[in-house]
């Protein structure tokens, strides 16, 4: 696995994601059409574990949270910024999504919730903010950023 072929996996999912609003529809949607029983799901986990196990991914840490900006917002990426953490048992910073936010849970070990939610997808939408929270274990969890915005608060 290498990040190029991680962004070609992402490209393909983010053309089907651009213009579109960041709302619980989105959020139904990726669940049914990308959720984890699917192919997509499979190889979009299967890839950030190889990059975090090389040393690509996650390769930051700072608070007990390993992180890391893979992507800045791209054209390929059709905007979006990618940042994947590797959090368990823990809260992050508190921030707001200015634009909204597109995370991928992907549980590692235990029964991994991020902001009480398991494997599969969470849309927040532009405006909202959270203190993202891992429980119940440890989980890699994949961020699309609209225009690669995020305000931490602290």
């Amino acid at each position: 696995m290498t990040p190029q072929l991680l962004q070609q996996q992402l490209s393909a999912l983010t053309a089907r994601l651009a213009d579109r609003p960041l709302d619980h529809r989105l959020d139904a949607w990726l669940n049914a059409e990308y959720g984890p029983d699917s192919p997509a799901y499979r190889a979009l986990k299967a890839s950030c574990e190889a990059g975090v196990e090389q040393g690509w991914l996650c390769h930051r840490e700072g608070g007990g949270i390993r992180y890391g900006r893979i992507f800045k917002p791209a054209d390929v990426l059709h905007g979006f910024s990618v940042d994947v953490v590797d959090m368990q048992e823990i809260a992050g910073p508190h921030h707001v999504h200015p634009n909204g936010e597109i995370d991928l849970i992907m549980p590692i070990e235990g029964d991994a919730r991020f902001d009480g939610r398991g494997a599969g997808w969470l849309v927040c939408p532009p405006g909202s903010a959270h203190r993202p929270t891992v429980s119940g274990g440890r989980a890699l969890v994949l961020y699309l950023l609209p225009d690669g915005r995020i305000d931490f608060t602290g």
